[in-house]
């Protein structure tokens, strides 16, 4: 396995597979291809309130489709996003998604209380050092982050989401769009 160097991580926000030995890319080719079954199989469970309705858990083509023409179509389509998810854990780099859901669900929050909390639970878990999933941001956003954690607002993250998104927008997603993952559902889609 080549060794990564900080400069390496300086322009990345995942493990490249190239970076993974040849044991580790067939496992991680095999859980994605599960993961992508379940995310395109159909809910044959009926509902109570609609007995006889079978609802399909497969994006049209069109859908599929409108994601790769940005990041923001392919977050704003449920599926999308889902499929994006598990692209980010083959890669080991969800906690990126998961930062900026976390930062959409932020944003909404309006009593101090909620805000106070969430706030300190989403640096906790994402951007203190040593985080359990922390991300990759600069030292002067990390520390305006801790600045405005006392008295938080809706926007206390919208910087950091900011980068984080970027980071997404020119480096996951590209890579999600021409990878094997997004050619299958293309193709499942279009069955």
């Amino acid at each position: 396995m080549r060794e990564i160097s900080s400069h390496d991580m300086a322009f990345s926000d995942c493990t490249k597979p190239s970076d993974l030995p040849a044991d580790k890319k067939g496992m991680k080719r095999k859980n994605w291809r599960n993961r992508i079954r379940f995310l395109l199989k159909t809910n044959s469970s009926h509902s109570i309130l609609h007995p006889m309705k079978r609802r399909s858990y497969r994006p049209s083509t069109d859908d599929v489709n409108q994601w790769a023409q940005s990041l923001d179509k392919l977050l704003s389509h449920k599926y999308g996003k889902a499929a994006f998810c598990i692209f980010l854990k083959s890669e080991f780099c969800e906690e990126n998604i998961e930062f900026w859901t976390a930062c959409e669900d932020f944003r909404v929050l309006s009593s101090h209380r909620d805000l106070s909390s969430k706030a300190n639970s989403i640096y906790e878990e994402f951007i203190q050092n040593e985080a359990p999933k922390e991300i990759n941001l600069d030292f002067q956003t990390k520390n305006a982050i801790v600045q405005i954690l006392h008295q938080p607002t809706a926007t206390s993250f919208l910087a950091a989401q900011r980068k984080v998104y970027s980071l997404m927008e020119n480096n996951s997603y590209p890579r999600f769009i021409h990878s094997d993952l997004y050619r299958d559902l293309c193709a499942a889609a279009r069955a």
